[in-house]
Protein backbone atom coordinates (compact mmCIF):
# COMPACT_ATOMS: atom_id res chain seq x y z
CA UNK A 1 0.00 0.00 0.00
CA UNK A 2 2.44 2.57 0.97
CA UNK A 3 5.47 2.18 -1.30
CA UNK A 4 5.68 2.54 -4.79
CA UNK A 5 8.47 4.81 -7.22
CA UNK A 6 10.90 2.53 -7.17
CA UNK A 7 11.49 4.20 -3.27
CA UNK A 8 11.79 1.19 -1.28
CA UNK A 9 13.95 -0.15 -4.00
CA UNK A 10 17.31 2.10 -2.46
CA UNK A 11 19.60 0.23 -0.12
CA UNK A 12 21.92 3.27 0.45
CA UNK A 13 21.99 6.80 1.65
CA UNK A 14 23.65 9.29 -0.49
CA UNK A 15 27.07 10.60 0.81
CA UNK A 16 25.38 13.65 2.40
CA UNK A 17 23.18 11.96 4.41
CA UNK A 18 25.51 10.89 7.62
CA UNK A 19 27.02 14.95 7.63
CA UNK A 20 23.24 16.23 7.81
CA UNK A 21 22.15 13.21 10.38
CA UNK A 22 24.88 14.36 12.43
CA UNK A 23 24.51 18.08 12.14
CA UNK A 24 20.75 17.09 13.08
CA UNK A 25 21.10 15.83 16.23
CA UNK A 26 23.68 17.83 17.84
CA UNK A 27 20.38 20.52 17.63
CA UNK A 28 17.95 17.68 18.68
CA UNK A 29 16.52 17.49 22.27
CA UNK A 30 17.82 15.17 24.61
CA UNK A 31 15.56 12.32 26.38
CA UNK A 32 13.97 14.52 29.49
CA UNK A 33 14.51 18.22 27.73
CA UNK A 34 11.21 20.37 28.12
CA UNK A 35 9.07 22.08 25.42
CA UNK A 36 10.92 24.77 24.60
CA UNK A 37 9.21 26.01 21.11
CA UNK A 38 11.20 29.54 21.25
CA UNK A 39 14.44 27.72 21.03
CA UNK A 40 12.53 25.57 17.88
CA UNK A 41 11.39 28.67 16.30
CA UNK A 42 15.18 30.18 16.48
CA UNK A 43 16.41 27.17 14.80
CA UNK A 44 13.60 26.62 12.09
CA UNK A 45 14.57 30.34 11.46
CA UNK A 46 18.29 30.10 11.54
CA UNK A 47 18.22 26.94 9.19
CA UNK A 48 15.90 28.81 6.44
CA UNK A 49 17.53 28.30 2.69
CA UNK A 50 17.02 31.21 0.20
CA UNK A 51 14.57 30.53 -2.52
CA UNK A 52 16.27 29.03 -5.92
CA UNK A 53 17.66 31.75 -8.05
CA UNK A 54 15.02 33.11 -10.50
CA UNK A 55 12.02 32.28 -7.81
CA UNK A 56 9.85 35.70 -7.69
CA UNK A 57 8.53 36.65 -4.25
CA UNK A 58 5.14 38.43 -4.13
CA UNK A 59 4.29 39.39 -0.58
CA UNK A 60 0.56 40.89 0.03
CA UNK A 61 -2.11 39.49 3.04
CA UNK A 62 -5.30 37.45 3.50
CA UNK A 63 -7.44 37.81 6.88
CA UNK A 64 -5.02 39.46 8.25
CA UNK A 65 -2.21 37.16 7.82
CA UNK A 66 1.23 37.80 5.65
CA UNK A 67 1.46 35.43 2.61
CA UNK A 68 4.03 35.05 0.22
CA UNK A 69 3.11 34.51 -3.33
CA UNK A 70 6.19 32.64 -4.72
CA UNK A 71 6.44 32.43 -8.67
CA UNK A 72 9.32 30.79 -10.81
CA UNK A 73 10.38 31.80 -13.68
CA UNK A 74 7.85 30.54 -16.42
CA UNK A 75 5.27 29.67 -14.04
CA UNK A 76 1.75 29.00 -15.14
CA UNK A 77 -0.11 31.62 -12.70
CA UNK A 78 -3.19 29.59 -13.64
CA UNK A 79 -1.67 26.41 -12.01
CA UNK A 80 -1.46 27.13 -8.07
CA UNK A 81 -0.41 25.55 -4.84
CA UNK A 82 -1.11 26.77 -1.59
CA UNK A 83 1.65 25.51 0.78
CA UNK A 84 1.10 25.32 4.17
CA UNK A 85 4.42 24.96 6.36
CA UNK A 86 5.47 22.52 9.28
CA UNK A 87 6.52 23.64 12.63
CA UNK A 88 4.56 21.34 14.95
CA UNK A 89 2.05 24.28 15.07
CA UNK A 90 4.23 25.77 17.46
CA UNK A 91 6.62 27.74 14.73
CA UNK A 92 6.92 28.22 11.00
CA UNK A 93 6.40 30.93 9.09
CA UNK A 94 6.92 32.39 5.12
CA UNK A 95 10.41 32.78 5.93
CA UNK A 96 11.36 29.32 7.06
CA UNK A 97 9.43 27.35 3.85
CA UNK A 98 9.54 29.91 1.15
CA UNK A 99 12.29 27.91 -0.19
CA UNK A 100 10.99 24.60 0.30
CA UNK A 101 7.45 25.53 -1.82
CA UNK A 102 9.06 27.46 -3.91
CA UNK A 103 11.62 24.26 -4.98
CA UNK A 104 8.09 21.90 -5.34
CA UNK A 105 6.24 25.16 -7.35
CA UNK A 106 9.07 24.96 -9.47
CA UNK A 107 8.93 21.28 -10.19
CA UNK A 108 4.99 21.36 -10.76
CA UNK A 109 5.40 24.62 -12.93
CA UNK A 110 3.05 26.34 -11.11
CA UNK A 111 3.05 29.45 -8.76
CA UNK A 112 2.43 28.62 -4.63
CA UNK A 113 1.35 30.67 -1.90
CA UNK A 114 3.10 30.26 1.63
CA UNK A 115 0.64 31.53 4.43
CA UNK A 116 1.72 32.38 7.81
CA UNK A 117 -0.77 30.81 9.83
CA UNK A 118 -1.44 31.40 13.40
CA UNK A 119 0.73 29.30 15.98
CA UNK A 120 0.47 27.71 19.48
CA UNK A 121 0.45 28.07 22.29
CA UNK A 122 -0.35 32.22 21.29
CA UNK A 123 -3.09 31.19 19.20
CA UNK A 124 -3.98 27.10 19.40
CA UNK A 125 -6.67 25.22 17.69
CA UNK A 126 -8.47 26.60 15.63
CA UNK A 127 -6.60 29.80 14.66
CA UNK A 128 -4.12 27.67 12.22
CA UNK A 129 -7.37 25.92 10.70
CA UNK A 130 -9.04 28.97 10.15
CA UNK A 131 -6.01 30.83 8.44
CA UNK A 132 -5.77 27.70 6.07
CA UNK A 133 -9.16 28.15 4.85
CA UNK A 134 -9.07 31.16 4.20
CA UNK A 135 -5.28 31.38 2.57
CA UNK A 136 -7.60 28.08 0.15
CA UNK A 137 -10.51 30.44 -0.62
CA UNK A 138 -8.32 33.07 -1.78
CA UNK A 139 -6.11 30.91 -3.47
CA UNK A 140 -9.09 29.30 -5.56
CA UNK A 141 -9.59 32.96 -6.53
CA UNK A 142 -6.74 35.32 -6.87
CA UNK A 143 -3.06 34.57 -8.10
CA UNK A 144 0.19 36.27 -7.78
CA UNK A 145 -1.23 39.48 -9.77
CA UNK A 146 -3.87 40.00 -7.04
CA UNK A 147 -6.63 39.74 -9.93
CA UNK A 148 -9.65 37.90 -9.75
CA UNK A 149 -8.94 34.72 -12.18
CA UNK A 150 -10.12 30.86 -11.53
CA UNK A 151 -6.91 28.84 -11.50
CA UNK A 152 -7.24 26.05 -13.67
CA UNK A 153 -5.75 23.45 -11.50
CA UNK A 154 -5.47 24.32 -7.60
CA UNK A 155 -3.39 22.33 -5.66
CA UNK A 156 -2.69 22.27 -1.53
CA UNK A 157 0.29 20.84 0.42
CA UNK A 158 2.04 21.05 3.19
CA UNK A 159 4.79 19.11 5.65
CA UNK A 160 4.86 18.00 9.00
CA UNK A 161 1.77 19.64 10.70
CA UNK A 162 1.38 21.57 7.41
CA UNK A 163 1.05 18.21 6.21
CA UNK A 164 -1.91 17.11 8.62
CA UNK A 165 -3.71 20.89 8.16
CA UNK A 166 -3.47 20.54 4.49
CA UNK A 167 -5.71 17.20 5.25
CA UNK A 168 -7.44 18.89 7.87
CA UNK A 169 -8.26 21.88 5.29
CA UNK A 170 -9.29 19.38 2.74
CA UNK A 171 -12.24 17.78 5.19
CA UNK A 172 -13.36 21.49 6.28
CA UNK A 173 -13.35 22.56 2.73
CA UNK A 174 -14.76 19.51 0.25
CA UNK A 175 -17.33 19.71 -1.98
CA UNK A 176 -16.98 24.21 -1.25
CA UNK A 177 -13.67 24.44 -3.10
CA UNK A 178 -12.70 22.42 -5.87
CA UNK A 179 -8.83 20.84 -4.91
CA UNK A 180 -7.00 19.20 -8.18
CA UNK A 181 -4.77 17.39 -5.53
CA UNK A 182 -2.75 17.19 -2.77
CA UNK A 183 0.84 16.52 -1.56
CA UNK A 184 1.83 16.28 1.76
CA UNK A 185 5.43 15.36 3.40
CA UNK A 186 6.00 13.87 6.81
CA UNK A 187 2.13 14.36 7.81
CA UNK A 188 1.11 14.71 11.53
CA UNK A 189 -2.36 12.89 11.00
CA UNK A 190 -2.81 11.93 14.25
CA UNK A 191 -2.56 14.29 17.27
CA UNK A 192 -3.28 11.68 19.70
CA UNK A 193 0.22 10.50 19.17
CA UNK A 194 -0.32 7.11 18.99
CA UNK A 195 1.27 5.82 16.10
CA UNK A 196 3.76 2.65 16.26
CA UNK A 197 6.23 4.90 14.64
CA UNK A 198 6.64 6.91 17.67
CA UNK A 199 8.08 4.38 19.78
CA UNK A 200 9.47 2.17 17.08
CA UNK A 201 11.42 5.05 14.69
CA UNK A 202 12.12 7.10 18.18
CA UNK A 203 16.31 5.71 18.03
CA UNK A 204 16.44 6.62 13.99
CA UNK A 205 14.85 10.08 14.10
CA UNK A 206 17.15 12.99 14.20
CA UNK A 207 14.72 15.60 14.06
CA UNK A 208 12.24 14.83 15.72
CA UNK A 209 11.96 14.20 19.83
CA UNK A 210 9.28 11.57 20.63
CA UNK A 211 9.29 11.95 24.19
CA UNK A 212 7.63 15.96 23.25
CA UNK A 213 5.51 14.58 20.36
CA UNK A 214 2.62 15.09 23.25
CA UNK A 215 3.33 18.31 24.65
CA UNK A 216 3.40 19.71 21.36
CA UNK A 217 0.21 18.23 20.49
CA UNK A 218 -1.22 19.80 23.87
CA UNK A 219 0.01 23.16 22.92
CA UNK A 220 -1.86 23.18 20.08
CA UNK A 221 -4.95 21.17 21.45
CA UNK A 222 -4.97 23.82 24.28
CA UNK A 223 -7.81 20.95 26.09
CA UNK A 224 -9.34 20.27 22.52
CA UNK A 225 -10.82 16.62 21.72
CA UNK A 226 -7.33 15.12 19.60
CA UNK A 227 -10.04 12.80 18.06
CA UNK A 228 -11.76 15.89 16.07
CA UNK A 229 -11.03 15.60 12.17
CA UNK A 230 -10.14 18.86 12.21
CA UNK A 231 -7.04 18.53 14.48
CA UNK A 232 -6.49 14.91 13.78
CA UNK A 233 -7.34 13.96 10.03
CA UNK A 234 -6.86 10.41 10.68
CA UNK A 235 -9.92 10.02 12.39
CA UNK A 236 -12.27 11.70 9.71
CA UNK A 237 -14.51 10.42 6.96
CA UNK A 238 -12.38 10.72 4.01
CA UNK A 239 -14.53 10.18 1.36
CA UNK A 240 -14.36 12.22 -1.61
CA UNK A 241 -10.58 13.85 -1.05
CA UNK A 242 -9.17 14.62 -4.40
CA UNK A 243 -6.21 12.56 -5.36
CA UNK A 244 -3.15 12.41 -2.97
CA UNK A 245 0.40 11.80 -2.92
CA UNK A 246 2.21 11.45 0.61
CA UNK A 247 5.98 11.30 1.31
CA UNK A 248 7.48 9.75 4.16
CA UNK A 249 10.82 8.82 5.57
CA UNK A 250 11.21 5.39 7.04
CA UNK A 251 13.55 6.39 9.60
CA UNK A 252 10.78 9.13 11.75
CA UNK A 253 8.22 8.93 14.15
CA UNK A 254 5.30 9.80 12.23
CA UNK A 255 5.83 7.28 9.60
CA UNK A 256 2.88 5.86 10.73
CA UNK A 257 0.62 8.82 10.35
CA UNK A 258 1.00 8.58 6.91
CA UNK A 259 0.57 4.61 6.36
CA UNK A 260 -2.25 4.76 8.43
CA UNK A 261 -4.00 7.78 6.99
CA UNK A 262 -2.62 6.46 3.49
CA UNK A 263 -4.53 3.03 4.23
CA UNK A 264 -7.88 4.57 5.06
CA UNK A 265 -8.13 6.76 2.41
CA UNK A 266 -7.57 4.42 -0.14
CA UNK A 267 -10.71 2.21 1.47
CA UNK A 268 -12.62 5.16 1.54
CA UNK A 269 -11.86 5.24 -2.27
CA UNK A 270 -9.46 8.15 -2.41
CA UNK A 271 -6.52 7.94 -4.88
CA UNK A 272 -3.83 7.90 -3.28
CA UNK A 273 -0.07 7.21 -3.95
CA UNK A 274 2.31 6.24 -0.70
CA UNK A 275 5.83 6.78 -1.06
CA UNK A 276 8.46 5.71 1.94
CA UNK A 277 11.79 6.91 1.70
CA UNK A 278 14.76 4.40 2.91
CA UNK A 279 16.67 5.88 5.66
CA UNK A 280 15.42 8.84 5.36
CA UNK A 281 14.28 11.54 8.23
CA UNK A 282 11.55 13.77 8.89
CA UNK A 283 10.99 16.33 6.32
CA UNK A 284 13.85 14.82 4.60
CA UNK A 285 13.00 17.03 1.37
CA UNK A 286 14.03 20.65 2.85
CA UNK A 287 17.80 19.48 2.62
CA UNK A 288 17.73 19.42 -1.66
CA UNK A 289 20.52 21.20 -1.48
CA UNK A 290 22.75 18.89 0.08
CA UNK A 291 20.78 15.35 -0.21
CA UNK A 292 20.21 14.07 -3.81
CA UNK A 293 17.21 12.04 -2.14
CA UNK A 294 15.68 15.25 -1.32
CA UNK A 295 16.22 16.19 -4.59
CA UNK A 296 14.56 13.08 -6.09
CA UNK A 297 10.88 13.51 -3.90
CA UNK A 298 10.66 16.75 -4.89
CA UNK A 299 10.73 15.93 -8.87
CA UNK A 300 8.05 13.57 -7.59
CA UNK A 301 5.90 16.04 -6.20
CA UNK A 302 6.62 18.23 -9.06
CA UNK A 303 5.71 15.56 -11.49
CA UNK A 304 2.54 14.01 -9.55
CA UNK A 305 1.31 17.75 -9.98
CA UNK A 306 2.27 17.93 -13.50
CA UNK A 307 0.13 14.69 -14.10
CA UNK A 308 -3.41 16.62 -12.45
CA UNK A 309 -2.69 20.00 -14.02
CA UNK A 310 -5.85 20.35 -16.44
Amino acid sequence: MCGGNGVNDRVMASPGFARVVSMLRSTQPREGDPLDYQRYRRFLTAMAPRPPNGVRVFRTEVAGRTVDWVVPEGADPNVRLLYLHGGAYIAGSVHTHRALAARIAEAAGCVGLVVDYRIAPEDPFPAALEDSIAALEYTAHYGPNGALAAPRSLFVGGDSAGGGLTLSTLLATRGRVPVTAAVTLSAWTDLTCSGESLVTRAAAEPVLAAHLMQPTASAYLAGHDPLDPRVSPLYGDLAGLPPLLMQVGDAEVLLDDTRRFAAKASAAGVDVRCEVWPEMFHVFQAFSAILPEGQEAIASLGGYLREHSA
